[in-house]
């Protein structure tokens, strides 16, 4: 899978526990009508139960400006929960939601479906609101390497 070139997004939640987020390249679109996204989420992950719980989450398009955002989300450098929000400009979204300031697009959707596949959940959401940033060069994984295209 390593060689399946994919954009990076760090995909986020605000519920009772607080916010929560995560690296993501396993984004797609489902449909346009209604506006439907698709995100894998590792069962593992310490953020797996705020999702599931908040029924809510923003996908954010990162731009190759946006490593260090990225790696932080993707628990590189040893930040975890709340101190991930440190890197980054965050403001609250149209859903209440962390929107990553100067992304490509964000994305918030309301959670519609979860089913378990493997060692993932597959989280389904109505896109509610979009918000598009400045075209720019995109952030892509690759190789397991970061890379702008």
């Amino acid at each position: 899978m390593s060689r399946l070139a994919a954009a990076v997004h760090v995909v986020t939640t605000r519920g009772p526990e607080g916010r929560a987020g995560f690296t993501a390249t396993a984004v797609a679109s489902v449909s346009d009508t209604p506006p439907t996204l698709l995100v894998c989420l590792n069962r593992r992950s310490l953020s797996a139960p705020a999702f599931h719980h908040a029924g809510r989450f923003a996908v954010n398009m990162l731009t190759g400006a946006q490593e260090a955002v990225a790696q932080s989300f993707g628990g590189r450098g040893g930040l975890s929960g709340e101190q991930r929000f440190g890197v980054g400009h965050w403001q609250e979204g149209a859903l209440g939601l962390p929107c990553l300031v100067g992304a490509l697009a964000v994305f918030e959707c309301r959670l519609v479906e979860a089913r378990t596949v493997a060692t993932h959940d597959v989280l389904v959401g109505r896109v509610e609101h979009v918000t598009l940033g400045p075209a720019r060069e995109s952030l892509v994984y690759l190789g397991r390497e970061f890379r702008r295209l």
